[in-house]
């Protein structure tokens, strides 16, 4: 027996109509067709499965997540492009804290209660705009399960992170304060703890391999060089350079994972 009913919007692929409904089901069809601007199912695996593979489980989340559940949702691929891009705001982030702290953000350790917070009693500006985005993540939530306002609560957490590591030159190399370090640990543990609730970058979600042992080595040597192309241009400060690998490796279905021990990759599903 159900306990909730959600009834949910429509969606849309691009201005062709409604994804779905009477005429989807009597076709019995269901693949996704650019040129016609629909999904139907036709080709089998190749539908939503190869929609996945280029665009990655985690962004096709994020694109739904952006509009309230009960709005209608226009699909098409510039919207999940468009998507990825605004990801890539929160990788790149991941990547400075790492660089700065030496944790992983994907291993920080979050509450699971919403009575729970990783926030001390500490006086700190960071810290209050983190005590901020908790209220404002909750009401959001509360109201009807408000996901596309509880989304721009992350992106507000994101810009105070960023202006925080900005407005006091942090970095590995340079002399770090005490208060504003576990001020960026702290805070970026609430950004953790809030985009799980969503379903986000709880941790990279691993494919299906190849089978073929030459065809993986081969893959893992490939991976192993852009790693470390990604590193000389991280140490060189060509930052543009190792955003741009990333975003081509998440483009094709690729997470890069930092980790104390160095970099590792994963295949999105």
């Amino acid at each position: 027996m159900a306990n909730y009913w959600m009834h949910n919007g429509l969606m849309r692929a691009g201005e062709k109509g409604k994804v779905g409904g009477k005429s989807d089901r009597n076709s019995a069809q269901e693949s996704v067709d650019s040129s016609a601007g629909k999904i139907s199912r036709s080709k089998g695996d190749g539908g939503l499965s190869s929609v996945i593979r280029r665009h990655t489980g985690e962004r096709i989340r994020f694109f739904l997540l952006r509009t309230h559940y009960r709005s209608t949702i226009v699909y098409n691929d510039e919207g999940l492009q468009e998507a990825g891009s605004s990801l890539e705001g929160f990788y790149r982030f991941f990547d400075r804290f790492n660089e700065i702290s030496g944790d992983s953000f994907y291993e920080l350790n979050v509450p699971t209660s919403r009575g729970e917070t990783p926030l001390s009693s500490a006086s700190h500006p960071l810290l209050d705009s983190a005590r901020d985005a908790l209220d404002r993540f909750h009401a959001a939530m509360d109201d009807d399960f408000n996901s596309g306002l509880a989304v721009s609560v992350l992106f507000d957490l994101l810009r105070s992170l960023n202006r925080h590591i900005d407005q006091k030159s942090l970095s590995a190399k340079s002399p770090q304060d005490h208060e504003d370090m576990n001020a960026l640990v702290e805070t970026t543990t609430v950004l953790r703890q809030l985009s799980n609730v969503l379903g986000l970058f709880i941790k990279p979600i691993v494919g299906s391999g190849s089978n073929n042992e030459a065809d993986t080595e081969l893959l893992d040597n490939a991976m192993k060089l852009l790693i470390d192309l990604r590193k000389d241009a991280r140490a060189n400060q060509d930052y543009a350079t190792a955003d741009t690998i990333r975003k081509r490796l998440t483009e094709m279905g690729v997470a890069l994972l930092d980790t104390k021990e160095g970099t590792n990759w994963e295949r999105n599903s």
